[in-house]
């Protein structure tokens, strides 16, 4: 297996990043995950756009988009494989230990691992913690991701794969690594960015393709929903079909069908959508 790091092409085995790199130590960086199909990466402009603007709500400097792009197509090249979760990160590089950022300019990691297309369905838990829409690194893709493992840990022991988190104000927000979508009376709905959720490439893409209106929810929302799908860039959608105890029978549901059969539709025809 081979990753980028440090300008080059390397051996996973044997690439080193410093212990003292402000990635590992505060968690300072930013990162990106995308589909690759067959050595392709999807809506890769897209994910570097979010990566920019997560970067420069951290205060690092901008990524060199051309590295990252030569960094990916090197990494694909060299690790051929039907389904691959591309990982770009990027963080504050070789720091102090302590909160402040040293002069030594970021670290870049490019790395690949392989995966397998996700269930139709998928069941999910909502759990006590919230999201605070008003914090720093709100809408921003961060390293800093130790809530999501502790709250999809939970989501783990109730035989789900995903945590569904309100905000402070009790509003449905998202998940540990996923965004979220209902469906009421026939109508599709999902959080508005003002709630706190990350802007999900997929998200937008379906609120685009289907047609969705975004719309400040309740909580329990997830109670009466008639459907309930979630989006990321390796579940594409994927419906609901049990939240907590409450089953969703029939998932997925006609609007989440269409939903789906729209999304592969417009994605196998634009790979890189803008």
């Amino acid at each position: 297996m081979k990753i980028w790091l440090d300008g080059k092409l390397q051996d996973a085995g044997s690439a080193r990043v410093s212990v003292f790199d402000h990635g590992l130590t505060v968690g300072d960086g930013v990162f990106e995950t995308i589909k690759a199909v067959e050595g392709r990466p999807f809506a890769l402009t897209r994910h570097l756009d979010r990566l920019a603007r997560s970067a420069r709500g951290l205060g690092l400097p901008d990524p060199d988009r051309d590295e990252v792009r030569r960094a990916c197509e090197a990494v694909l090249a060299a690790n051929p494989m039907a389904l691959g979760r591309l990982r770009i990160t990027y963080t504050g590089g070789l720091s102090p230990l302590g909160s402040d950022r040293g002069t030594g300019g970021p670290t870049l990691v490019v790395a690949l691992g392989e995966t397998t297309r996700r269930p139709d369905t998928t069941a999910v838990v909502t759990v006590p913690w919230t999201r605070n829409e008003r914090g720093a690194l709100t809408g921003l893709k961060t390293t800093s991701y130790g809530e999501n493992v502790v709250a999809l840990a939970r989501a783990r022991e109730h035989g789900a794969s995903e945590a569904l988190l309100p905000n402070t104000a009790g509003r449905l927000c998202e998940g540990t690594g996923a965004n979220v979508f209902v469906v009421l009376d026939g109508e599709l709905y999902t959080p508005p960015l003002s709630a706190g959720p990350l802007a999900g490439i997929t998200r937008a893409l379906v609120v685009d393709w289907a047609g969705a209106t975004e719309a400040d929810l309740p909580q329990d929302v997830l109670e009466r929903a008639d459907e309930v799908f979630l989006t990321s860039s390796l579940r594409d959608v994927q419906a609901v079909h049990r939240v907590d105890d409450r089953e969703l029978p029939g998932a997925p549901g006609p609007v989440t069908a269409k939903a789906m059969r729209i999304f592969d539709e417009r994605s196998a025809a634009d790979f890189d959508p803008r």
